[in-house]
């Protein structure tokens, strides 16, 4: 899928902003918020009116995109994908979506030898593509995950008091659409319910380090002081 450099225009005109943001949840947004990665779903989702309909994919190809490639521009909502953006590449990975082939080439290609993790071939995009619409979706909506917090690699999402929440390190940092807020404390031999899809978190596990938004560090520092 062929990635461009994202015009400015992201809402009509006099209009509230787009249904364009992706929550960990991997529920569709709108909001003026902006985010470091773009991406899409494999296709158009939107109307001529740039109104989503029913459907919240076009094919199990989920991707997560940069924002500028070789100087391409183009309208978004326009005449071809519906462009989604995200908060981060945590919140992408969340959602589950994986590295652009195109645009993120190096990325992807470190993220597929992490998923494969001890075995000798990477998988194709077609064959992640597969396993991640199952463990994203749970009929329409998203699919959550059990697993015990200390086993969490960094980068994982989950689901605590209601709200997600990023596994950073030994803390837990409240998601938001402007960013990270300040952590509370990692709970210890704790079930929770996971966002991420486990074949994701076991490429983080295996090497794949995903780009944060810089409230990330600034919301893990905060934590610390509290603390102290």
């Amino acid at each position: 899928m062929l990635m461009a450099l994202v015009s400015s225009a992201d809402k009509p005109a006099g209009s509230r902003p787009l249904q364009n943001r992706v929550d960990p949840f991997g529920e569709l947004i709108a909001t003026p918020a902006r985010g470091l990665f773009m991406g899409n779903r494999g296709g158009r989702i939107h109307d001529a009116g740039k109104l989503l309909g029913g459907r919240r994919w076009s094919s199990r190809r989920w991707i997560a995109c940069v924002c500028e490639f070789k100087g391409r521009r183009r309208k978004v909502w326009g005449d071809s994908y519906t462009e989604l953006f995200f908060l981060d590449e945590p919140t992408a990975l969340a959602a589950g979506h994986r590295p652009c082939f195109e645009c993120r080439r190096t990325d992807a290609r470190w993220f597929a030898g992490a998923w494969a993790g001890r075995r000798r071939t990477p998988p194709s995009a077609d064959e992640m593509d597969l396993v991640l619409h199952a463990e994203r979706l749970n009929g329409r909506g998203k699919r959550r995950h059990i697993f015990v917090v200390d086993d969490l690699p960094d980068g994982a999402m989950l689901v605590e008091r209601g709200r997600p929440f990023a596994v950073h390190g030994d803390r837990l940092l409240p998601w938001g659409f402007e960013g990270y807020g300040p952590g509370i404390a990692r709970p210890r031999g704790a079930l929770a319910e996971v966002l991420t899809p486990p074949a994701i978190l076991n490429a983080l596990a295996h090497g794949y380090e995903p780009l944060w938004h810089p409230s990330a560090a600034a919301a893990a520092v905060v934590s610390m002081s509290i603390a102290s």
